[in-house]
């Protein structure tokens, strides 16, 4: 009687601590989501893309510019990109006070987005960088005072649940294997795989094919919510690399890719292989309607 009165209630504490420790992780994790999603940076401060002509094209807020600015947040002429021999360079119009990676710049070259480190122009509260996707370039527009971050009311979530962080066995590919990724542009790349995730949910065996970004797993996957309570298209999870042949899949984490947010994203897609059949009631719901596509006048 002593020690069934005495282990019991101890059970009860540790269940009591426990859980709320894991909770209070998920929602100090979504708040730094969030804080992300908000920051001068953020994808809600994109509100632009403008695929390049070979040759000159024209920037500013007048709007015959063939990269036209939001009104009255810059001058009628900031200058033109060059795009030439699959380089972009930036001359800025005379008189026009531009700053290239914080420095004075009135012409520059500009290194895209697959360089790892792209060059940023910027004028007052906007900025500009290139992008190359497959044959194509393009300049992306970033207003930190966009109607997107300013009304921004925060993301909505499933109830956090614990029976969705998932421990998943890992086999490696050797070598890596190619997966074609679609994008929202109706477009594909080739990428490696560097092996897949085995993890039974609901009593359901199911199977993810992850890329590796960084130093983490980086999982593009659709499942049953889609389209009702999540983003139709897909979400995005990240994971820690495998240790002793096992990842954490911690689907409370599973986020709305940048094309919930921005019509101006060039999201990757799942590809079939990670289109789930089962409901994954974790993570963040569908947020809002972007409903437009990028502008394109060189389409």
């Amino acid at each position: 009687m002593f020690l069934s009165g005495l282990f019991i209630p101890v059970f009860l504490l540790f269940l009591q601590t426990s859980q709320p420790s894991y909770r209070q992780e998920i929602e100090n994790w979504r708040q730094e989501r969030e804080a992300r999603l908000k920051s001068e940076g953020g994808w809600l401060t994109v509100v632009g893309l403008f695929w390049l002509k070979e040759g000159r094209n024209t920037v500013g807020a007048d709007a015959g510019s063939d990269i036209a600015l939001p009104q009255n947040s810059a001058p009628a002429s900031v200058g033109q990109f060059i795009f030439e021999k699959g380089e972009v360079r930036f001359e800025a119009a005379p008189g026009v006070a531009a700053m290239v990676n914080g420095k004075p710049a009135g012409s520059a070259r500009m290194k895209p987005d697959t360089s790892g480190a792209p060059d940023v122009l910027r004028i007052n509260s906007l900025t500009m960088f290139a992008i190359q996707r497959g044959r194509r370039m393009g300049i992306r527009l970033k207003d930190t005072n966009s109607p997107a971050r300013m009304t921004f009311a925060g993301l909505k979530h499933f109830p956090i649940r614990e029976n969705y962080r998932v421990k998943a066995r890992y086999e490696p590919y050797d070598p890596p294997k190619k997966l074609s990724i679609p994008n929202v542009l109706g477009e594909s790349s080739e990428d490696l795989s560097p092996g897949y995730v085995e993890f039974v949910l609901d009593g359901k065996r199911c199977r993810l094919e992850p890329l590796l970004e960084g130093e983490e797993l980086f999982f593009i996957f659709k499942d049953k919510t889609a389209a009702r309570e999540t983003y139709p298209a897909g979400r995005y999870l990240y994971a820690a690399t495998p240790k002793r042949g096992e990842v954490i899949l911690d689907f409370n984490k599973a986020i709305n890719p940048p094309c919930a947010f921005t019509p101006y994203a060039t999201c990757p897609l799942p590809p079939r292989q990670n289109h789930l059949a089962v409901r994954i009631e974790a993570g963040e719901l569908r947020y809002g309607h972007a409903g437009e596509k990028p502008r394109n006048k060189n389409r």
